[in-house]
């Protein structure tokens, strides 16, 4: 057994990237300063880093100790993620609970809220990683947001859309927020330079809405 799975399961199963007690947003440290074609951009004061692989700026936060498992310890913080564990289980779609490969024979396996999307949509855009076949069950049980109705989507194609988080500006009080839209930037949009992500989005392809208990039983069967 991966020791990292082992872990959950003996500790109650708190997903990898929830937020734990303990875990903080660092201080306000934040300028902005003119770029390439004389734009302004967002930046950290102490470092020019920070950045995703498309220029944008990510928010920092603490992160507690990591047990043997290399699991983060603390009180879970539910309904919330760690910006830096949440990008990296969406970038490489791991499992959100165990930071392990979420590939199935059949795709991967992600969960929406029952009123999240409609039945017929063909496209959705979602910040919540993928999960494995082992810890499915246990994510829709324990994601508030859910509300253990969840939706059921295996997935064949999830490429990286865009970012939510807040957006700066410039003023005579110095950075200041603007707005923090309830909806991701994509990649590629006009306001990116100065804002601040906090979720890796990605954009669900070819998938389509699945019965979870005749999707395990399926997968079962294929091993």
């Amino acid at each position: 057994m991966n020791p990292r799975v082992r872990a959950s399961t003996e500790l109650g199963l708190i997903p990898y990237v929830t937020l734990r007690q303990g875990e903080e947003s660092a201080p306000d440290n934040l300028t902005i300063l003119m770029g390439p074609g004389r734009r302004p951009r967002l930046h950290y004061r102490d470092a020019p880093g920070d950045r995703d692989v498309r220029g944008v700026l990510w928010a920092r936060c603490s992160q507690n100790r990591r047990d043997a498992c290399s699991m983060p310890t603390g009180t879970p913080v539910w309904r919330l993620m760690h910006p830096a564990r949440q990008r990296e289980t969406m970038r490489a779609m791991l499992c959100q609970v165990c930071v392990q490969s979420a590939r199935t024979p059949a795709g991967w396996i992600f969960l929406a809220g029952p009123d999240d999307y409609e039945p017929d949509e063909t496209t959705a855009i979602t910040a919540q990683p993928p999960v494995c076949v082992r810890h499915v069950r246990a994510a829709a049980r324990l994601c508030p947001h859910l509300d253990g109705r969840p939706m059921v989507f295996l997935v064949q194609s999830a490429p990286l859309h865009g970012v939510h988080g807040t957006l700066y500006g410039y003023g005579q009080g110095g950075v200041h927020v603007i707005a923090q839209p309830d909806f991701p930037l994509p990649y590629g949009h006009h306001n990116l330079p100065t804002f601040l992500a906090s979720q890796l989005v990605g954009r669900l392809r070819s998938f389509r809405p699945v019965d979870l208990d005749e999707l395990l039983h399926h997968l079962q069967q294929a091993v």
